[in-house]
């Protein structure tokens, strides 16, 4: 079993640095397109063989250290009772949303191993076909509920931002809510055998650090203490304002994964030398063909010097209109230039 990534993560030394990159399940690769062509994403996820055979897809592809989870952090919706639509340049569209406090009431609570057992199918089926550790997802409270206030998601996530200062004690609730049930759907997943798991806090970067502090934070350490104290492997990743960068290592999480706005060697002396740090290439660099890749990879590979605890990864999602060579062409030279 290639455990680099794991290794990684307890910042052990490893004989290369680990790479994969955010939603390489799919998006830019041709035969994942042809796989969707006739059914949509909801509907494989429900079929483990066909998501795992989509999980694994780029190991045929690239020389990647882990197989991340085809998933999607809406899933969880429809085992709390919402009705969700996957909408083509929009993402997860929910048809009954929460209009006033009084809605969060109405969710329902679930056990994710009942509910959402086509995840953890998929994730038995692969951990008994790779060589590589499965990672699982889930997301953090906050992305979670940026879907599912008023109906709509602004740009500047007005609606949310509304609800959670003039709604506080509906807000808190709300978000115990999800922490909880994703601490428990994380714990899942790794019982099911995923190597470590992913928290994805996409949006929490439109937030002011003392919004963070006082309507964020304490509902990700809820959700990092419970997974800490079921001793699952954790990367809490965020996107955004770098000024949240302490507070979100205060949070938890065994790794922090970070976007492209700061220098890494400066982001990882914010979040401390016991933890281990993920990301920073901009997913946009790989647009800009291989030797501005490469030239940028090189950079951030230099800025880490090999230091143990580091994952390779980009700051955010591979984008759709990527050429696959050129994520390849990364991903080998992580390899061969940090071979020890």
């Amino acid at each position: 079993m290639n455990d680099r990534i794991l290794r990684a993560l307890r910042r052990e030394p490893v004989d290369r640095t680990p790479v994969w990159m955010m939603r390489q399940a799919g998006r830019s690769l041709p035969r994942y397109n042809d796989s969707r062509a006739e059914r949509g994403m909801f509907e494989l996820l429900r079929d483990p063989p066909a998501a795992a055979d989509i999980t694994a897809m780029p190991l045929d592809y690239y020389d990647v250290d882990a197989a991340v989870l085809y998933n999607d952090l809406s899933t969880p919706y429809f085992a709390a009772g919402f009705d969700v639509e996957m909408r083509k340049g929009v993402g997860p569209v929910v048809h009954n949303p929460i209009m006033k406090p009084e809605d969060v009431e109405r969710l329902t609570p679930f056990d994710p191993r009942v509910e959402l057992d086509y995840n953890m199918d998929q994730i038995r089926i692969l951990v008994s076909r790779l060589n590589v550790p499965v990672l699982g997802f889930i997301g953090a409270p906050f992305t979670l509920c940026s879907y599912l206030i008023m109906g709509h998601r602004s740009r500047d996530l007005s609606e949310l931002k509304t609800f959670m200062w003039s709604e506080t004690a509906a807000w808190n609730r709300l978000a115990d809510f999800w922490a909880q049930h994703m601490a428990e759907f994380a714990i899942a997943q790794h019982e099911a055998g995923a190597g470590a798991v992913q928290i994805f806090d996409s949006w929490a970067g439109a937030l002011a650090p003392q919004d963070y502090e006082e309507f964020v934070l304490p509902h990700m350490r809820t959700l990092f203490e419970r997974l800490e104290a079921a001793a699952v492997p954790t990367i809490n990743f965020f996107n955004g304002n770098p000024a949240l960068l302490p507070l979100v290592a205060q949070g938890g999480g065994d790794a922090i994964s970070v976007d492209w706005r700061m220098p890494i060697d400066e982001a990882w002396r914010i979040i401390g030398e016991d933890r281990a740090i993920q990301g920073n290439l901009d997913p946009c660099a790989l647009l800009a063909g291989k030797d501005f890749a490469l030239r940028r990879t090189k950079d951030i590979l230099d800025s880490v010097a090999g230091r143990p605890g580091h994952i390779f990864n980009l700051g955010h999602g591979i984008l759709p209109e990527t050429d696959w060579q050129v994520a390849k062409a990364v991903i080998d030279f992580v390899h061969e230039y940090t071979a020890r």
